[in-house]
């Protein structure tokens, strides 16, 4: 790999991008030292835990459904373990605000009124290398408060006084996801240490001089042995720069069907670091159809737009979500209200914020200590909806729940929900996937498409709900059975329908989205097939085969 004319090797770590602007504030040797030192301490056990995620969908794909584990059965009746206590800064969480680290989020994040910033470095950010790097130099700018910018038309982005402003809490990618820029003995770094580990190693002690701390959300695990190998690079990370252990805190999103069988023992293997769970809807749905697509009619979905919270099977998970935490003292945050407002459509706008102010009581009321907004607008709604019923309180840990009965069959009892598929239902999934990613292929991981923020998540349920429509020969309400060839006449129609503009990717968007919507196989996630090929630098592009270990 060093035959490369640009690329160059710092502490055994060879770099293979086009370097970007104050790059060297970021990657400075030691801090490349530390990466070097969590990946050869994880990877081989990285790779089996995801060659043990595709077994685990063979498994499922033949008739196994999950269950509650029976070898961990004396976790969940030991009533004795708690969690860690709530850190400094994440005693209340009543509203969150996600969304991308580009410098403009960041500033209208933290002057948002939330509570706490998820910093997100996975599904609302294209893991270019320009925003891998530029989203460390953001966070850290945010943190020494030098952000402050003024655009081309005079509009000026300054932060609010330090006491205002939320607690920062970064995603960093899943571990499916490499980082073909930074290799150590020409293989990837996981894209998740290099996330975790540069804002770990530059911020932690600067966090702790402020009086919060390194806090983190893990995306996409699937079972408690992930959850383990989390704890266990916490637990190195801390050692290697002489952090007191128990200092990270990590807030596990719940957003893969096996892991909504494994909440407590999730807790449980990172109790000392635990801050809480997740309950990430719009990832957990495309995880319940990837897993069950090929598994019939009792498994097949309706328009993705029936899917809500309401579903029995959902209500399952919230509500099983929040009894897991509440038992061992952990937060229970809820999801996202995907809603965007639409300051030119107050009609739109009143609707948007009915629906999240639903969606928000009814979180609040079963007993969540918080939940997520990806807009700034939709902060003061989410939060007079917890403020009332918290009131004086930081959080709902006192509700325990325990008129909530764990039941592993109610997970996916997804027959229980009565809907339709509909054309206008097939169409939107063609127009959403194609048109988000269009958006990420030109750096723009989180997309505003009729009034709602879609995220890689959401492109996912578009692209695998056809793929299982057409798998299973779904029937329409009107009787059509969904072909192969059908949806791909309704693509070339919603294709041509799209406007178009100088410099857009909507050719190869498509092909990715065919890809990954009508090919036999079903890559196990559109973001591999799209960064293998598009965002991998020309001299060293990677098959998708390389990627697909996920």
């Amino acid at each position: 790999m060093n035959s490369f004319t640009d690329s160059f090797t710092i502490n055994g770590i060879t770099l293979t991008a086009q370097p970007i602007c104050r790059q060297s504030e970021v990657l400075t040797p030691d801090a490349l030292e530390f990466i070097g030192k969590l990946h050869r301490a994880t990877a081989e056990r990285r790779k089996e835990l995801l060659q043990a995620r595709r077994a685990r969908r063979a498994e499922i794909a033949a008739g196994a459904d999950p269950r509650f584990l029976r070898e961990t059965e004396h976790i969940r009746n030991d009533p004795s373990w708690r969690v860690a206590p709530p850190a400094p800064g994440l005693e209340d969480r009543r509203v969150e605000i996600t969304g991308p680290v580009d410098k403009k989020m960041t500033i209208n994040a933290l002057n948002s009124g939330a509570k706490v910033w998820l910093a997100d470095m996975e599904d609302s950010s294209t893991p270019t290398w320009r925003n891998v790097i530029k989203g460390q130099l953001n966070l850290t700018d945010a943190l020494e408060r030098r952000i402050d910018f003024t655009t081309e038309e005079g509009k000026e982005y300054k932060l609010r006084p330090a006491g205002d402003l939320p607690t920062i809490v970064v995603r960093p990618r899943g571990w499916h996801l490499p980082e073909k820029h930074m290799l150590i003995d020409g293989e990837p770094v996981a894209g998740g240490i290099v996330d975790f580990g540069l804002f770990f190693f530059h911020n932690a002690r600067r966090l702790l001089a402020q009086g919060k701390g390194p806090y983190f959300y893990l995306p996409k695990i699937e079972n408690h042995l992930e959850a383990r190998l989390w704890n266990d690079i916490f637990i190195l990370a801390q050692d290697l720069l002489g952090i007191n252990q128990g200092t990270i805190r990590a807030t596990v999103l719940i957003e893969t069907i096996t892991a909504a069988f494994e909440m407590e023992e999730i807790l449980y293997e990172l109790r000392d670091h635990a801050a809480g769970l997740n309950a990430g809807r719009w990832d957990y749905i495309f995880s319940i159809i990837k897993n069950f697509r090929t598994r019939g009619p009792r498994f097949v979905l309706p328009d993705r737009g029936q899917v809500t919270m309401t579903a029995p099977f959902m209500r399952a998970y919230t509500e099983q979500l929040v009894r897991a935490c509440h038992k061992r003292g952990a937060m229970a945050i809820g999801g996202m209200a995907a809603a965007v407002p639409n300051r030119k459509d107050p009609e739109a706008n009143a609707n948007a914020f009915g629906k999240v102010r639903a969606d928000k009581t009814r979180e609040a009321n079963d007993g969540f200590d918080g939940s997520w907004v990806a807009h700034p607008d939709l902060v003061p709604v989410a939060r007079e909806v917890f403020d009332s019923i918290l009131g004086e309180k930081p959080n709902q840990l006192g509700k325990l729940r325990e008129d909530v009965t764990p039941d592993d069959r109610a997970l996916i009892n997804i027959a229980s929900l009565h809907g339709t598929i509909t054309e206008q239902g097939i169409r939107n999934n063609i127009e959403v996937g194609i048109r988000y990613i269009e958006s990420w292929l030109r750096g723009n991981g989180a997309v505003a498409i009729h009034n709602l923020m879609e995220d890689a998540a959401t492109a996912e349920i578009s692209r695998s709900q056809l793929w299982q429509w057409i798998y299973a020969r779904a029937i329409t309400d009107h009787g059509e059975i969904i072909t192969h060839h059908w949806v791909e006449e309704l693509l070339d129609e919603e294709f041509a329908r799209l406007e178009r503009f100088d410099g857009d990717r909507f050719e190869d968007a498509r092909d990715i989205f065919e890809e990954v919507t009508l090919a036999q196989d079903f890559p196990s996630f559109l973001t591999l097939p799209a960064y293998a090929r598009y965002l991998t630098e020309a001299r060293e592009k990677a098959t998708v085969e390389e990627l697909a270990a996920a």
